[in-house]
This record gives C-alpha cells, sequence and structure tokens, in this order.
C-alpha cells in the first residue's frame, strides 16, 4: 500500500506526527533534495524521507554532521533543486558559518532550514532559542504550532524561498514536532528538473568585494520579506478588546486552549503570528492601537517582546506590555495552557483559578499512590549495552583517579552511578580536543569518551590535533554499529542499515592507522578480561592512545543483523542464601536487575544475554577456581 505522505490524496485527512506533516510539506513543494544530521526533536523527518526514499523521486542524505549537511544542501539549491535541511537546534551552531553565507549568496532552488527547538531539554544540552539565528543571518522565520501549520508552513516556506531566492528557517519546538493532529492534504506540485548552476561569480563567491553589496542586496530583501508578512494568511487577528495577546509557536496552541474556559472568552484581541520574521510592523501598529495592555506570549527569550516593545517606543503607542520583562512569563523551560491561562487572569484582573485538591480515601494505597508525585525513574543504558561494559573495564583500571571526558550520544548515561564516567561535557565531538585540554593544563590522567557516529561528525579533528600538539590521554571510541539515540540511523562506519548494506563503509581502524596512531587496541567490550587487559596496556603507556570498543548495540542488532535473543544469564544461584553479595548491582546496576527474596534476579523479558554479569560475579569466579 503507497504511503500516503507520498500519494495520499488531496482532501483527504490523516492524523499525523508534526515531523511527518513536514515531510508531506516538503512533498507538496515538490521537494528534490534533502540533507540532514539527526537530533531528537527532529529525527522522524529525515527518518521519515530515508523509509521513503526507494519509492520517492527525492535526493535523500544522511550527513557526517550538520555544517557538511547544510553545505550539501547548499549546493544542491545553487544547482536549482529545492532542498530541505534538517537538524536539532545546537546543530545550527555546528552550520552557522555556512547559513550565514548562503543568506547573502541566496538560493536559486528553494531553501528550508528545519531547526527544531528544545525548550525544557528533553533531549539537549541547552535551550537556545534560534529565533535569534533569524536576527542573525537576516532570514524569514515561519513557527508552525499545529501539525496542519507543520504541513502548510514548510511547503510555504519552500516555496517563499524559491520565489524570492532567500533561505527560510522553518523553526518548531520539541511539542510541534511531536504532537499528532489532523493533516488536511494538498495537491502536490511538479517542479522540473534542477536547471543546474549558473555562473555568477559576483553573486555566489563572497570575496570581500562581493560580500559588501551582497549584504546591501539582503537588507532590501529583508524589507521585501517584511511587506509579505504584513499581509500574509500566516498572521491573523481575531477577537477584540483593551488587552491584547500576541502569541508565536506552540504558544498559540497553548493560548487557544485556554480561551476555550468560559470566564476567558471573548475577553482579549488576539494576534497570531506564524511568519514571524521580519516583524510585521504595520500591522502590530494597528493591533497595539486602542490597547490598554499586550501580553506577549513566547518559550524562551523575549525575542517578539523586545521586539515589540522598541516598535510601540518608536511609534508613541504608550500601553502596557508584559510578557517575560517583566511579566508573568519565565525565561526558560516549556509552557503549559495552565501556564498562559494564569498569565491571561493576572492581566485581565480574573482571581486565579482554583486547582482541585487531590484527597485518597482513606486506607487506599491506589488512590494515595494517584496523588503523590510519580516516582522518578531515570534514564539508563539499555540491558546488554556494550557502553557499559566498556565503563566498568575503564573505572577498574582508572577509578576515581582519572578525569572521564564524555560526549553527546547514549554513552553520557555513563554519568550514573555507579558507571560515573562522565565528568564534562561541552558540545558534540568535544570529549577529545576538551579532554586534550584538561590533561595539558592539569597533568592528570583523561580518558575520553566519544561514539562512532559523534566521531565520523566532530571527532575526528579533536584527534588529529591532540597528535599534532602531542597531548596525552587515551581515547575509547565505543563503536555500537550505528547512531543509536536518534533512532539507529547510519553513519560512515556502519555496515549495515534500516534498509539494508552500507556498501562505502568507513572502517575506522584503518582511518586511525592512516592517522598515525602508534597505541591503539581493538576489544569487544563484552569480553571483560581482553578489555581490561588493553586498558591496563595503554594506561602504561604515554601521549595519544586509542581504545576501540566495537560491539552492536543489542537493539539495532536484532531489528538489522536478525540476531536472536542468546540464554538468559541467571546469577541468583551464585547469591548466598541471603544474597549477601550484590556486587553484580553496585557495579554493573542493569536494569534487567532485580531483587527476589534478597537475591539478585535477572527479568528474562530485558535481558539480552551478554553475559557480563557472570564474567563479574565473584561467587561464580569462585566456583570455577574450585573445579580447577
Amino acid at each position: 500500500m503507497a504511503n500516503p505522505l507520498l500519494s495520499g490524496t488531496p482532501g483527504q485527512t490523516h492524523l499525523l506526527l508534526g515531523n511527518e506533516a513536514i515531510v508531506r510539506g516538503a512533498v507538496e513543494a515538490g521537494i528534490q533534495f534533502i540533507s540532514c544530521y539527526p537530533g531528537t526533536p527532529s529525527s522522524e523527518v529525515p527518518d521519515t524521507f530515508f523509509r521513503l526514499s526507494p519509492e520517492a523521486a527525492y535526493t535523500f542524505e544522511y550527513s557526517v554532521n550538520e555544517k557538511v549537511a547544510l553545505e550539501v544542501g547548499g549546493g544542491a539549491t545553487l544547482a536549482g533543486a529545492m532542498t530541505l535541511v534538517t537538524m536539532k537546534h545546537v546543530g545550527v551552531n555546528v552550520a552557522a558559518d555556512p547559513l550565514l553565507t548562503l543568506a547573502y549568496t541566496g538560493t536559486p532552488g528553494g531553501f528550508v532550514l528545519l531547526s527544531a527547538d528544545d525548550p525544557g531539554c528533553h533531549s539537549s544540552q541547552n535551550e537556545q532559542d534560534n529565533r535569534i539565528y533569524a536576527r542573525l543571518a537576516g532570514l524569514p522565520c515561519l513557527e508552525p504550532s499545529t501539525a496542519q501549520e507543520a504541513k502548510d508552513m514548510t511547503r510555504a516556506g519552500l516555496e517563499l524561498s524559491r520565489e524570492l531566492g532567500t533561505p527560510v528557517l522553518l523553526r518548531t519546538t520539541t511539542r510541534v514536532n511531536h504532537l499528532r493532529g489532523p493533516v488536511t492534504l494538498a495537491e502536490p506540485a511538479v517542479l522540473p528538473a534542477p536547471v543546474g548552476f549558473q555562473k555568477n561569480p559576483s553573486r555566489f563567491v563572497p570575496i570581500p568585494a562581493f560580500a559588501r553589496p551582497m549584504h546591501l542586496r539582503l537588507l532590501d530583501l529583508l524589507e521585501k520579506l517584511r511587506g509579505l508578512a504584513e499581509t500574509s494568511p500566516l498572521n491573523t487577528v481575531s477577537g477584540a478588546g483593551k488587552v491584547g495577546v500576541v502569541a508565536s509557536g506552540i504558544s498559540r496552541a497553548y493560548l487557544a486552549d485556554a480561551l476555550l474556559e468560559d470566564d476567558l472568552k471573548g475577553k482579549v484581541k488576539v494576534l497570531d503570528l506564524g511568519f514571524t520574521y521580519p516583524l510585521p510592523e504595520k500591522l502590530l501598529e494597528s493591533f497595539m492601537t486602542g490597547l490598554d495592555t499586550l501580553l506577549v506570549i513566547e518559550e524562551l527569550e523575549p525575542v517578539l517582546e523586545t521586539e515589540i516593545r522598541a516598535l510601540a517606543q518608536r511609534l508613541g503607542i504608550s500601553l502596557n506590555i508584559q510578557g517575560k520583562t517583566p511579566g508573568p512569563l519565565p525565561r526558560f523551560g516549556e509552557f503549559n495552557v495552565g501556564m498562559v491561562e494564569s498569565a491571561l487572569r493576572g492581566v485581565l484582573g480574573l482571581p486565579a483559578k482554583t486547582v482541585p485538591v487531590c484527597t485518597p480515601s482513606a486506607g487506599d494505597p491506589a488512590e494515595a499512590n494517584a496523588c503523590g508525585p510519580l516516582s522518578n525513574r531515570p534514564p539508563n543504558l539499555c540491558a546488554g549495552c556494550p557502553h557499559r561494559a566498556a565503563y566498568v573495564a575503564v573505572r577498574k583500571v582508572y577509578g576515581d583517579s582519572a578525569i572521564y571526558s564524555s560526549d553527546i550520544g547514549c554513552y553520557t548515561l555513563g554519568i550514573l552511578p555507579p558507571l560515573r564516567a562522565a565528568d564534562f561535557l561541552v558540545c558534540m565531538g568535544s570529549s577529545i580536543s576538551a579532554g586534550s585540554g584538561a590533561a595539558k593544563a592539569a597533568g592528570q590522567d583523561v580518558v575520553a569518551f566519544i561514539g562512532d557516529s559523534t566521531f565520523f561528525h566532530s571527532g575526528i579533528t579533536g584527534l588529529v590535533n591532540a597528535l599534532f600538539n602531542q597531548h596525552n590521554l587515551l581515547v575509547c571510541i565505543l563503536d555500537n554499529r550505528t547512531t543509536a539515540m536518534t533512532g539507529h540511523q547510519p553513519n560512515p562506519g556502519v555496515d549495515k542499515t534500516n534498509l539494508g548494506d552500507n556498501l562505502v563503509r568507513i572502517d575506522i581502524e584503518k582511518l586511525l592507522t592512516g592517522l598515525g596512531i602508534e597505541h591503539f587496541r581493538k576489544v569487544n567490550p563484552l569480553n571483560h578480561k581482553a578489555t581490561l587487559k588493553a586498558i591496563e596496556e595503554l594506561k602504561a603507556l604515554k601521549g595519544v592512545r586509542v581504545l576501540l570498543a566495537e560491539e552492536p548495540c543489542p537493539l539495532f542488532a536484532r531489528r538489522a543483523y536478525g540476531k536472536k535473543q542468546t540464554q538468559v544469564a541467571y546469577v541468583a544461584e551464585a547469591c548466598g542464601e541471603k544474597g549477601e553479595c550484590g556486587d553484580c548491582l553496585d557495579t554493573l546496576a542493569c536494569p534487567a536487575f532485580y531483587k527476589d527474596g534478597g537475591k539478585v534476579a535477572i527479568d528474562p523479558l530485558l535481558c539480552s544475554g551478554c553475559m557480563l554479569c557472570l564474567q563479574l560475579c565473584p561467587n561464580i569466579k569462585a566456583r570455577k577456581g574450585d573445579a580447577k
């Protein structure tokens, strides 16, 4: 059966994930080229394009990092292809260099950059607000709040970019990417094949003499875009009253829900901003005229609030503007309907809404649990994860004396006890370079952990730098044969993908040899004895040393390699009568472990059969010694 994202009938309505709606919007625009680096909350967009690619007419690639993805996409649009590049918000930091230049040269084929921001740090190291990149680079910015808008704005952004020859920033947030909603399909456009690159050095080669007039052209274009924003159907006014509300992004959905309350209906005048940059100043002037109070609702930074304050001051419009500075809304985290409703009640002078108190029936533990806070469940490495085995071995050799430089990926979860293998983390690909600096400055033992995908992303340059500057550290490359944390996407080092074999695998061992790494060991981390021996040998040496710990992620192995779950390890028999040992719990903390009558037992549904616990159990080792 054909996938509706590719061949759905116009007029049909489907329940789509926000990220799926973005895919459909690109398909409707006639998308021809997609590049990406996966990262939550954007990952389902490229993953869906990848899954559909065998039956689609577009070209898709997973690039090694966000900068490369944007440069590849930039080349495609310069050659006339309608292009979408996707990444999470911190990835735009990596891609910023070519992004700002692409705004100067322009994008003849059409070009949208999806920046999926993450208020609340659900899966990220910061909450940066990438609307600021639109201002920095001079890009029009579109912000959807529903699945339907995610589709429509993706299409509108691509068509706008192709028409005006400028990159467009599609800024989403986690709740938009991961919501589900009804989406009505439209007729896909059919574009001609890319015309190819049209030579024009004064437009496309930004040497200083050409870059200066390019900047002037960009400023003129921004004013043209401002005029389009003034009348764009993506910006709408509704309601009436002396209190106005301006909202953007997912906050518009929260506002719509809050205004369904009986005592809030019809009380405010609303400007829904979907085309948020350049700011539609005439529309805002008309909207603000006659208001006494204006509430600006936007997550993270007070970007719109600051610009609207400046506009009101410049136009001589006197009104009380509230939001974050000052105001009832925070400058961090996600909003929700209750928070927006509370802010509305405050500016309207209405009493705060009474929240019902949970009063469980006496003696009913089920009701008591329902009223109490949910138990914390910290993220943990999966049962059988080879990263856990590598951490246990490294800590046995280095203990607490070493500094553990971590990186972005599943292995960051090594921060938790009992592993405690993450002392600092700067950004993706930083473990080797930041670890090098720490080792040089303090003279301490440093162990840098980095995954295979992250190594290809931006770890190679750190390793080259460490060799060139003769740093002294142990680099542990944790190669689990996939990009595990973001959904098992391929990287250049894998031999299998979700769609079959990787025919052009880049061998990390050969790459290290080519770089001239002299002190190198390759191990399967699930072989505890061999891994310990390799680490001890490397610790005794000086300079840059590399341990390549290679073993597939067990979840990916079952899917891609067809690996069956092996025999479940059973250590309960090895525990004393009262379970007085428990060493495996204290050392591994595998999520497949649980206590059964004081003894350690293993859940057969969770155990992957890695057998690491059997190699570590002192009682089993003692029995083997007695047998000898």
